[in-house]
């Protein structure tokens, strides 16, 4: 329709009390919008109205005022055809994303806890930087601090007294790897009420190394180790829970696994012929021979933040 057919004024009391009665057009099929209903006073243009007045045949219900305004713009629409015509509507009730991640960084710190060792315990804190290449796919590192914070289990202290049999473990420093995240799904849950919260899951991977030294428990009067790093690989996986567009929790599992060298279970005896003193103060027969597939089992628990705080929705045109 054009737009002159929305500009029109409220009809009066008078109008509304007599249906079909209303402003007739000048001649020349122009209206002046600005002028009062009826037309300047004494030029002649004053219409008692068009009572009975209706639409032409083929016009349509509803589009007769058009035709008053515009007769060159008056539709000839056959409304049971039109009526009669399949309709293919295409409606898209998808919302827009709650938090786009394409194009942002977030920096992610958390506590790690230990779940899978039962002798000793390796919590500390640790932090991810990730950058989103697309808006479900991310690059980034993280790294976690274990230094001063290992310790042994009741578990391990109860089971070496009773056995009299000492178990060997391990001790970590720190641990830093290089990630890809991959974020396959996304969704929206009810909760505390009408409150919405918005979620994803994401899973992880990469490559990195490990720094580790095992605990002195079978000859700690003899062996003392030392730190050294060791390749790791990372896989995990998270919930992350959005907050508001820019803070989310997180929960994540992640799985650091590495070969690592363990303290030798027997003790050298005897005298070494070349540094001519006991085997046992030799280092060479401190660890066990081979190495031991470690799996760190970690539960990781934190924030993420995502910069910029805001960002700007950009459709196709």
């Amino acid at each position: 329709m054009p737009l002159t057919a929305y500009a029109q004024k409220a009809p009066s009391k008078t109008e509304k009390a007599q249906p079909g009665k209303g402003a007739a057009a000048p001649k020349g099929g122009e209206i002046n919008l600005d002028e009062p209903e009826g037309g300047k006073p004494g030029d002649g243009t004053e219409s008692a109205g068009t009572e009975g007045a209706s639409a032409t045949p083929g016009e349509g219900e509803g589009l007769g005022d058009i035709c008053k305004i515009d007769p060159t713009a008056c539709p000839t629409i056959d409304m049971e055809k039109a009526a009669s015509r399949k309709i293919q509507a295409q409606m898209y009730a998808v919302q827009q994303i709650y938090a786009l991640r394409y194009h942002r960084f977030e920096v992610n710190p958390y506590f790690g806890l230990t779940m899978n060792d039962q002798f000793v315990a390796h919590n500390g804190p640790g932090l991810a930087l990730n950058w989103y290449i697309t808006n479900v796919l991310a690059i980034g590192v993280n790294g976690n601090l274990y230094a001063g914070m290992n310790a042994n289990s009741a578990f391990n202290f109860q089971t070496s007294r009773a056995a009299r049999v000492g178990e060997p473990v391990t001790e970590y420093q720190w641990n830093a790897n290089l990630n890809a995240t991959y974020v396959p799904a996304y969704g929206k849950f009810a909760g505390f009420g009408d409150f919405i919260f918005h979620y994803d899951f994401f899973v992880v991977g990469g490559v990195g190394a490990i720094s580790t030294r095992p605990i002195a428990t079978i000859d700690p009067d003899n062996r003392t180790f030392s730190f050294e790093p060791k390749v790791a690989f990372h896989v995990g996986g998270g919930l992350r829970i959005f907050l508001n567009r820019w803070l989310a929790a997180v929960l994540e599992v992640s799985d650091y696994i590495f070969f690592d060298k363990l303290e030798n279970p027997e003790i050298k005896s005897g005298i070494d012929p070349k540094s001519n003193k006991p085997l046992a103060q030799n280092s060479d027969y401190w660890f066990k021979d081979g190495t031991s597939l470690t799996n760190n089992v970690q539960a990781q628990v934190g924030l993420s933040v995502f910069l910029p705080f805001t960002w700007e929705y950009r459709l196709p045109k």
